[in-house]
């Protein structure tokens, strides 16, 4: 059967705390002179009790294993501290640069606005001047371009138009087309019809009397 870990923590009870402390300190400071004999370690070993005593051990000087330490760690530290600063300092000098092209943009574009002109040469203008003819040619070149695709695309809309005015136009024409002449003559008879009556209505007979036609509402 495995046994599970079980979780180190405090000891609560303060004698067996004093024990314990006393046996894993004399097994540590055992390790130590045994790793040191061995291996042929330099170990310098520091312990301050719960009660702030120290116990120390070193198999040469404490204080010559203590300054070695503090060399090696300025050492490894250094190099991260040196990069640091010389990132810093590249950060630094590119805000500069930037802040300088910015204001040199700044400058340029008040000069094509047209102020700030005083202090310029008689160099400077003509090259300011040459600049914006460069500039007026490139946008007419664009509203030449941008009024051919006006214009291409009003054509294409026209035939599209077009296309469909020519359906209606058969369409309707198919539908006059299947008017009978038979109705049409009918027509035309009907409008003769009522001019002869009309004709016959108003017409004057000049002569004797007994000759006219009476009206059937005279008799």
């Amino acid at each position: 059967m495995v046994r599970g870990k079980t979780q180190m923590r405090r000891i609560e009870n303060a004698t067996s705390r004093q024990v314990t402390f006393s046996k894993r300190r004399n097994g540590l400071l055992k390790k130590a002179f045994e790793l040191s004999v061995l291996c042929d370690a330099e170990i310098g070993l520091v312990i301050f009790s719960p009660r702030g005593k120290l116990y120390e051990f070193a198999n040469s000087s404490m204080h010559d294993i203590m300054e070695r330490y503090k060399r090696h760690t300025k050492d490894r530290i250094q190099p991260e501290n040196e990069t640091v600063a010389q990132n810093l300092q590249y950060l630094q000098h590119e805000a500069a640069s930037l802040m300088k092209k910015i204001e040199l943009l700044e400058t340029s574009k008040r000069k094509l606005l047209g102020e700030g002109l005083h202090s310029c040469t008689l160099q400077e203008l003509q090259q300011i001047e040459k600049q914006l003819e460069r500039s007026v040619s490139t946008i007419r070149a664009r509203k030449i371009q941008v009024f051919k695709e006006q214009v291409q695309r009003l054509k294409e809309k026209e035939k599209i138009l077009d296309a469909e005015n020519a359906m209606l136009r058969e369409k309707f024409g198919g539908f006059q087309q299947r008017q009978t002449p038979s109705g049409e003559k009918e027509g035309e008879a009907l409008c003769t019809e009522s001019s002869e009556k009309s004709d016959v209505e108003t017409e004057l007979f000049i002569g004797p009397p007994e000759c006219r036609i009476r009206h059937p509402l005279q008799n």
